[in-house]
């Protein structure tokens, strides 16, 4: 699709989850790559590398009073979801459960705090109040957020794909942007490096789709351009587990021992 647009194909490592980084899987990464006859440019970009570049996005959203500290674990915030309407399911969004806002300030009144180390503690975004400006009007638009989609969502979205203010606070909610163990998040590395790499183009996962919208967000925020999306179907095994090397699920090379072609692969997932 890149060289089909008269571009290029990029790959970038996305390595800041320290735990899940291995010199092996890495490896395989580039073995199943240039198996489906794909190339790119050397260097490649890692992530691991960029800490500081995310830092600096950071202290511009915690400057706008679009961050604040967060030391929620992950039972606090089940326990906080679970305790008002026990036997009702939470909101689920793009990362699980919408969180219930337990450490959220009461209003945004510390801008003239130095911002944690990201390191150090977990940032959200202040959904609330990054939406009112992430949603102003621009010129010429409207007074919500899209992006334009090549592929196909979930539910069949194709084409413009609007969301307002009101779906980001219900069902996006208060986002984590930099992790204690990271000193960033997968959703603020990837709109950075986007913007950095000047791409114009993401092809990706269907399960990434509802992530979109945080990215759009984070683009605006920011005032990085918006690329092009074309989200496709997932390769699932015979259960309907998704293809991840992180679990059981069977991998690329699983299929390839058993006979199976890139073009197999590519009519799989619908490219």
């Amino acid at each position: 699709m890149a060289r089909a647009a008269g571009g290029e194909f990029l790959l970038r490592i996305e390595d800041i989850d320290r735990s899940r980084a291995r010199p092996e899987w890495e490896d395989l990464i580039y073995e199943d790559l240039r198996w489906l006859g794909l190339s790119w440019e050397l260097p490649v970009m890692r992530q691991s590398e960029r800490l500081p570049v995310y830092a600096q996005a950071l202290d511009r959203l915690w400057q706008g009073n679009l961050l604040y500290p967060c030391n929620c674990t992950r039972r606090d915030i089940a326990e906080a979801l679970g305790a008002p309407q026990e036997g009702v399911a939470p909101t689920l969004g793009p990362d699980g459960p919408v969180y219930p806002g337990t450490c959220r300030p009461p209003r945004p009144d510390r801008a003239v705090c130095p911002m944690p180390r990201p390191a150090d503690t977990t940032l959200r975004l202040w959904m609330a109040i990054a939406a009112g400006c992430a949603f102003a009007p621009r010129a010429g638009e409207p007074a919500a957020a899209f992006f334009s989609e090549e592929g196909r969502g979930p539910e069949g979205q194709h084409g413009l794909v609007p969301f307002d203010a009101t779906e980001a606070r219900d069902r996006i909610g208060d986002i984590v942007l930099a992790r204690r163990d990271m000193g960033t998040s997968y959703h603020l590395s990837v709109v950075v490096d986007d913007a950095a790499q000047g791409i114009t183009h993401v092809t990706r996962g269907e399960d990434l789709f509802e992530a979109t919208k945080i990215h759009v967000i984070l683009q605006r925020l920011l005032d990085l351009p918006t690329p092009v999306y074309h989200h496709h179907r997932l390769i699932r095994d015979e259960t309907g587990k998704r293809l991840a090397k992180r679990d059981d699920a069977r991998a690329l090379r699983t299929y390839r021992e058993e006979g199976l072609t890139p073009q197999d692969i590519r009519r799989m997932i619908g490219l």
